[in-house]
């Protein structure tokens, strides 16, 4: 049991650690890839110097101590190249784990909750609710049934009754004949009838007589 509870944490450790060993080892490689390629770089320099001093046999041979360098260069290089392939497959291993890992505690945990949530217990529950709000609905329906007078009233007759009235209404505003007319129609009726003479009343003429006897 201990050993499958720090199994997964050594394994953990191990690669962190075999990872940190290939940094390490990647960085001497390249430190060394460095000083040979100085090396190489310094016995070209020499034998160009030879050649100039007409030195031909030293020349040769900086330029073999050149190519055993560069040989040792390539070496380095392919080292590095399988230093940096075991590397990439190390932290793809390691992403693979960490992702199971992280599957495998959902699944877990997944289980755990459907152990905790019964289905029996699901439908109990469902039915409660159920029962109560349909005990909701009668509650609300017996509150909304009129008592007293009001239970009494006989809706159709009440229905005819506005039925009824509503006719006599529309009825009353048909019947109703328009009193308002346009005032511009008014304007030109009146414009086109032509000016009658001013008719005399009766007071007009009892006036008149009077104002000719006082003045005899």
């Amino acid at each position: 049991m201990f050993t499958r509870l720090l199994g997964k944490p050594n394994q953990e450790a191990n690669a962190l650690a075999t990872l940190d060993k290939l940094n390490e080892t990647l960085e001497m490689l390249e430190k060394k890839e460095g000083v040979l390629q100085k090396k190489a770089s310094a016995e070209l320099d020499k034998a160009k110097e030879h050649t100039k001093a007409k030195n031909k046999r030293a020349a040769i041979q900086c330029l073999k101590k050149k190519k055993l360098y560069e040989e040792q260069i390539g070496q380095l290089a392919n080292f590095q190249l399988r230093v940096h392939d075991q590397m990439i497959l190390l932290e793809g291993a390691k992403a693979t784990t960490e992702t199971v890992d992280a599957l495998r505690s959902a699944a877990a945990a997944m289980k755990a909750m459907q152990k905790a949530t019964n289905i029996d217990d699901v439908d109990k529950t469902m039915d409660e609710i159920n029962e109560q709000t349909e005990n909701m609905k009668q509650i609300q329906e017996a509150l909304a049934t009129p008592i007293g007078a009001a239970a009494d009233f006989d809706e159709d007759e009440l229905e005819a009754e506005l039925e009824e009235l509503e006719g006599a209404e529309l009825e009353e505003q048909l019947l109703q004949p328009s009193t308002t007319a346009p005032t511009s129609s008014v304007h030109a009726l009146s414009a086109k009838l032509p000016n009658r003479p001013h008719k005399q009343t009766q007071e007009e003429d009892e006036l008149a007589a009077l104002r000719a006897e006082m003045a005899l």
